[in-house]
């Protein structure tokens, strides 16, 4: 499972674009944006959200709450695992931050539920 910027010019390599994001990348309409499925359940709380307010020094702990909120939700967890299994999915987010933010930190915790 890839991760991207929303922004990012897409590739076939790509698979499925999925927004995990509550909202739209700012400044962006529509038509600049490749995504196939814009899932905002996926994304952080927005409390938790708010508090993390990409702070890099409370990326650990932003994690760990974001791992509590994914595993309530087992049903979002079923369907990006089906996703996968149809092909190449790629979660796409709108922050600049390529390495501390809310679809680095799902790929994560898929990949240690899996």
């Amino acid at each position: 499972m890839g991760v991207k910027r929303a922004t990012s010019t897409p590739h076939p390599h790509d698979g499925m674009r999925v927004l995990v994001d509550r909202r739209w990348p700012a400044g962006c309409t529509k038509d600049e944006v490749a995504v196939d499925l814009w899932l905002r359940e996926a994304a952080p709380s927005e409390a938790l959200r708010r508090w993390y307010g990409h702070d890099a020094e409370r990326w650990p702990a932003f994690v760990e709450r974001y791992r509590s909120e994914i595993r309530d939700r087992a049903d979002l967890v079923r369907l990006l695992r089906e996703l996968e299994r149809r092909g190449p999915v790629t979660l796409l987010h709108g922050t600049r931050d390529p390495e501390h933010n809310n679809a680095v930190a799902l790929r994560r915790i898929l990949d240690e539920l899996a």
